[in-house]
């Protein structure tokens, strides 16, 4: 049989796109997944965009906030509700590659890792290319990962079964790199990238990849919040982060032939 693939999308007004990103889902080579829409009290008309698909598709499913609590308190949620095998996290403004869940599928299953991400291509609010693609690390490990986050959420699978289910403390940001911090902790493997793109990052004008001040600030968070490691362990961590950002993980974001 088949496993079972759980999708975490947090929704807050993202009526505008959320559409797009449903049906990278729906468009899917594997088919053996739920869908988990978790709407942060959004107040445009979202709801509304996605009723003809939780009607029609009994693997999409709506799960709501009355309140708005965060994307972290969001994520948890679905996670929750999750009955998958597997996890997986698409946020509500990106788009997924049609045979992504196929190949981790295929790495998962054949136990090669319990974590498993890729590469994936920056594309702007109309959804055009803007030509740069981030290059997945072929293997990383917990400690390469704790000086800069490697993972791209929207690329991002772990074996639940294995590992068991991963909840994420309610940081403003950056709580996707605390998660999968947590996945390697659990695991005795090392997570596998995919180097083909396998997903689609929209850069937005307040997307943290274009505030680089509170990358820094937000970095700090997780190594004193997220992680409570001691201001001066938290600063040390921060200037390996800069430097690894700097010279190394900057180097696997490369521009790409137009298409």
């Amino acid at each position: 049989m088949q496993p079972l693939v759980s999708i975490i999308t947090p929704m807050y007004n993202n009526a505008n796109v959320i559409e797009k990103t449903i049906n990278s889902v729906i468009n899917q080579t594997y088919a053996h997944w739920e869908l988990l829409l978790v709407d942060d009290a959004s107040s445009d008309q979202i709801k509304a965009v996605i009723k003809p698909f939780t009607e029609s598709d009994s693997r999409i499913k709506l799960f709501t906030h009355k309140d708005n609590k965060g994307a972290a308190e969001a994520r948890n949620l679905g996670t929750e509700m999750a009955t998958g095998n597997y996890i997986a996290f698409l946020d509500a403004d990106d788009l997924w590659a049609a045979n992504k869940l196929q190949l981790q599928v295929a790495q998962l299953q054949n136990n090669s890792t319990d974590v498993s991400f890729g590469s994936y291509e920056w594309i702007d609010e109309d959804n055009q290319a803007l030509n740069k693609k981030v290059h997945a690390l072929p293997q990383l490990q917990f400690g390469k990962l704790l000086k800069a986050n490697y993972v791209g959420n929207l690329t991002g699978m772990y074996n639940s079964e294995k590992l068991g289910k991963i909840y994420t403390k309610d940081l403003k940001k950056r709580q996707d790199w605390l998660l999968w911090l947590e996945a390697l902790k659990r695991s005795d493997k090392p997570a596998i990238g995919i180097q083909e793109t396998i997903a689609y990052y929209r850069i937005t004008e307040g997307s943290l990849s274009s505030n680089k001040t509170n990358l820094i600030k937000h970095n700090f968070n997780v190594y004193r919040k997220g992680l409570g490691f001691s201001n001066v362990k938290s600063l040390v961590y921060l200037i390996q982060f800069l430097f690894e950002h700097l010279f190394v993980k900057k180097r696997l974001i490369q521009p790409i032939a137009s298409k």
